[in-house]
């Protein structure tokens, strides 16, 4: 029996944008893949994202972005968690992003997006090879 912890993520929803049905689908498939998730709800700002990631000692932030806000909130999330000294929580995402802006999120330190149409089974790959439990 293995006593490593899961795998803990934050699915956070930042700003405006009430549609929420996305994040609550990767969330119950991340829960349902093995993972601890934590869903932060609708309405939250980087610095509720950031401090919820502290918190709950998770190991990634996932972050559901259909609002167009993903330039501003995706680099502020990686700012703060630098500013905090916890930079090694890892920070992907998913939403409506355009393809043309994914190089220069990538550049600010976000590690994957997963655009609309991304199978579940994807992203839980995804975790599963490049997330680790950070203790």
């Amino acid at each position: 029996m293995s006593t490593e912890r899961k795998i803990r993520i934050l699915i956070g929803k930042p700003g405006l944008d009430g549609h929420d049905r996305g994040a609550k689908v990767i969330a119950r498939g991340f829960r349902d893949a093995g993972f601890e998730v934590i869903y932060t709800g609708l309405h939250q700002t980087p610095e509720q994202i950031v401090n919820a990631a502290i918190q709950e000692d998770v190991d990634a932030i996932g972050l559901s972005i259909l609002s167009g806000a993903h330039d501003y909130v995706f680099p502020e999330v990686i700012r703060l968690l630098k500013e905090k000294g916890a930079e090694d929580i890892i920070v992907f995402g998913g939403g409506i992003i355009p393809e043309e802006d994914i190089p220069s999120l990538q550049q600010a330190g976000v590690k994957a997006i997963f655009t609309p149409g991304t199978p579940i089974e994807e992203a839980v790959r995804w975790v599963k090879e490049n997330i680790k439990p950070r203790k």
